[in-house]
């Protein structure tokens, strides 16, 4: 009867009710009709009100759905339960069908505010997205038209060097140095269009490190001892291996230029990776790979803005997107980097993933 003149209340006053009459029902025909709001009998046959609403909540589908629970019970422990459980308001019995349809509506407003907020946030995080593209492709554009200048203007010199043996092999040495940072611009163009795209397997992480130091030389020509402290030997885990060596090269390649910037350049620059499996708040494990040197830290007028694209401590035309394809590329398999000073010089760069051995 109390279902009945319920239904009917609800029906005089614009809603389409649908009834179940125990707590199987309702389930399945939330999941069929994904109503806007939820009334709920604690006291109903098969199972009770607080084990239906748990039902709901830990699916996906219904999550959201605002559930009021009806109960003849006033103690407060039940009403306590009844909230800790997941519903958004009660109503006692005997039900009084205005302040019935009073807390229907505020749910109803609840929810439209919800969904606004979250087609807000949406429309917030594209406009942001956008943006930042549009930042990036902006400064891709003026890199490659700086280059492209420098390129013909070395290619006028090369035309005017023909007679002069040494100048031009001095312009044809810079010219290719030029036409190789547009490639490097191009394929780190390309790198951002793969973020979405990166597929992960099984490897090993003594191999990525060494993989990743031995790229480092061979790339920068740099006859460098790098001392590695893996404090997790052996660990397989899931990882892009091309991702994560490139990501770990860049760091260790920042860390050896950073010399340079020194009043007085040593002739051995120490370079250190440490690397360690802890758990996070969440007692999930992590991987954290630090990259540690003693160089000259990081410039105060880029400190702020050190992943920003194009922001570099080297003056080069074409030089900057290294840390922001190396942040975006970790953040792609989960995880993030992070650049801080150490207290005895230099900086310590930290890579921290998820560790996924599935």
């Amino acid at each position: 009867m109390n279902a009945k003149l319920l239904e009917r209340k609800l029906e005089q006053s614009g809603f389409e009710p649908i009834v179940a009459f125990n707590g199987k029902d309702a389930i399945a025909l939330a999941h069929q009709h994904n109503p806007d709001v939820i009334l709920l009998d604690i006291v109903m046959p098969e199972m009770d009100g607080f084990e239906v609403c748990k039902q709901i909540k830990e699916s996906t589908a219904t999550e959201d759905i605002p559930i009021i629970f009806i109960t003849s019970k006033s103690a407060r422990d039940i009403k306590i339960r009844g909230l800790k459980s997941g519903a958004a308001d009660y109503i006692t019995k005997p039900i009084d069908l205005d302040e019935t349809l009073a807390r229907v509506n505020t749910q109803l407003r609840i929810r439209e505010s919800h969904r606004e907020n979250i087609e807000l946030m949406q429309r917030l995080a594209e406009s942001r997205k956008q943006a930042a593209v549009g930042h990036v492709i902006e400064g891709f554009a003026h890199n490659l038209n700086n280059l492209l200048g420098v390129v013909m203007g070395y290619l006028d010199l090369l035309r005017a060097s023909f007679d002069n043996p040494e100048r031009l092999k001095r312009s044809s040495s810079q010219l290719e140095i030029g036409i190789k940072r547009m490639v490097d611009i191009v394929r780190q163009l390309t790198t951002i269009a793969e973020f979405d795209q990166i597929r992960t397997s099984t490897h090993n992480l003594d191999v990525i490190l060494e993989n990743a130091v031995e790229r480092f030389k061979k790339e920068n020509d740099a006859d460098a001892k790098v001392s590695i402290t893996n404090l997790k030997p052996d660990l397989d885990f899931q990882t892009n291996q091309e991702t994560l060596e490139g990501v770990i090269c860049r760091l260790l390649e920042n860390a050896w230029q950073s010399y340079d910037r020194l009043p007085a350049p040593p002739e051995k620059r120490t370079l250190l990776i440490n690397a360690e499996v802890s758990l996070n708040q969440d007692q999930k494990p992590i991987l954290k790979i630090e990259v540690n040197d003693d160089g000259a830290g990081i410039p105060a007028d880029i400190r702020e803005s050190i992943f920003e694209p194009f922001v570099s401590t080297e003056s080069a035309v074409g030089r900057g997107m290294g840390l922001t394809i190396s942040r975006h590329s970790i953040r792609g398999l989960g995880g993030d980097i992070t650049i801080e000073d150490r207290s005895t010089g230099g900086i310590r760069a930290v890579i921290t993933l998820p560790v996924n051995q599935s």
